[in-house]
């Protein structure tokens, strides 16, 4: 019956993300691929202790249907925790979604029609498979260490386009920060060209040194779509992520999310609920701190140690899960992937990241979460080896 599928199926292609955790969950293969979280952060005593606590107070209502928006005692959590950020929100602008992922979803249904986008190079893989099926067009704006250029940024705006797409804490793939100066100045052209961007933060709690930096939301309120998860901070498998949007946005987005899923699972909002509550976010992040730091160091030291500096350069994040491995222009490292994996080690192909295909072929991301130092130290022994 495939003759039967619509055209824009045609846009669909796998995962690198997806197949990446398949190799993840070989036991043998040392996968620095993935962008999971260690296991061992997750507060599984504490959960079902959550749970109890939320039966107790809200009863049948845990397993009810319920509001598209969300679970109204989270939402006003949300807003409190927000808050602490210098987001300044009220619930009708929050909206709970099934996961950061389903946020881009909603995006690209009620925004992109043979639209233009303006998204870093490198960008979040996921952010593009979420965009396909709208029929988007890309425009790359030019990125260093410190992030998004605010030059580049004017260039496309001044050409009328009017969707952006940023990550500015720790971004996937490339681990790097939106300086402050340049958070200034972004939100400065947001209001100067009427623009909106997409404010994608689902690691800004994962800083491991340097303090905080204001999110663009706070920047620019009316010109930015904020997006946040507890995949990293309490955990993925409970798909539990949010917006906050100008109230006329966000209400079209509950609106585009009524005919997916008609709300997202309300057992796991009760849960986050007395997580954020009970303060146990404020207690729980150093634990998940204290197992990531160390691994990101080990793999810095391990690049020191193996790596030829004169050929190969990566990044330095600050906080985060990824981190950015780039080799001579004429090393392909997609190609190289197969003879990684017949070495036992596993990375994703940086060209994946692109908008534009067959670019960044000579990069890599690595991920540092979700393996022992041990391994992390083997790994990346493994890849120099192989590289070389």
């Amino acid at each position: 019956m495939s003759f039967l599928f619509a055209k824009r199926v045609n846009r669909l292609r796998p995962s690198a993300i997806r197949e990446a955790f398949k190799m993840a969950a070989k036991p043998d293969i040392i996968s620095l691929a993935g962008g999971l979280p260690a296991p061992e952060s997750f507060p599984l005593k504490l959960i079902l202790e959550l749970q109890k606590v939320a039966q107790q107070k809200y009863g049948p209502s845990m397993f009810q249907y319920a509001a598209t928006d969300g679970f109204p005692p989270l939402q006003k959590a949300l807003v409190k925790y927000l808050s602490t950020f210098n987001i300044q929100t009220k619930v009708e602008e929050v909206g709970i979604t099934t996961g950061a992922q389903q946020g881009l979803d909603l995006f690209g249904k009620i925004f992109i029609q043979n639209t233009v986008v303006a998204v870093e190079s490198p960008t979040y893989l996921g952010a593009l498979q979420a965009f396909e099926l709208y029929s988007p067009k890309y425009v790359s704006l030019k990125t260093d260490e410190d992030g998004v250029i605010p030059n580049s940024l004017e260039k496309v705006l001044q050409k009328g386009i009017k969707l952006v797409y940023l990550i500015p804490n720790f971004q996937n793939p490339s681990g790097r920060t939106l300086s402050a100066k340049r958070r200034g100045e972004v939100a400065k052209l947001l209001r100067k060209y009427d623009a909106l961007l997409l404010e994608d933060n689902p690691y800004g709690e994962l800083r491991y040194t340097g303090k905080p930096l204001p999110s663009l939301k706070s920047l620019a309120p009316e010109n930015v779509i904020y997006l946040g998860t507890f995949s990293k901070i309490l955990s993925p498998g409970m798909r539990l992520g949010y917006f906050v949007a100008p109230a006329a946005i966000a209400e079209k987005l509950i609106q585009a999310k009524q005919g997916v899923d008609l709300h997202t699972s309300v057992f796991d909002q009760a849960i986050a609920t007395e997580y954020l509550e009970g303060g146990h976010l404020k207690a729980h992040l150093p634990k998940i701190l204290a197992i990531y730091k160390p691994r990101l160091q080990t793999m810095l030291t391990a690049l020191e140690n193996n790596f030829d500096k004169n050929k190969f350069t990566w990044s330095h994040p600050s906080g985060g899960m990824f981190l950015w491995l780039e080799g001579p222009k004429n090393v392909n490292l997609l190609e190289a992937y197969p003879k990684a994996i017949a070495a036992k080690v596993a990375y994703i192909a940086g060209t994946h990241f692109f908008a534009q295909r067959g670019k960044g072929l000579n990069t890599a991301r690595l991920n540092f979460t979700n393996q022992s130092e041990a391994n992390i130290a083997e790994g990346i022994k493994r890849l120099a080896s192989i590289f070389k």
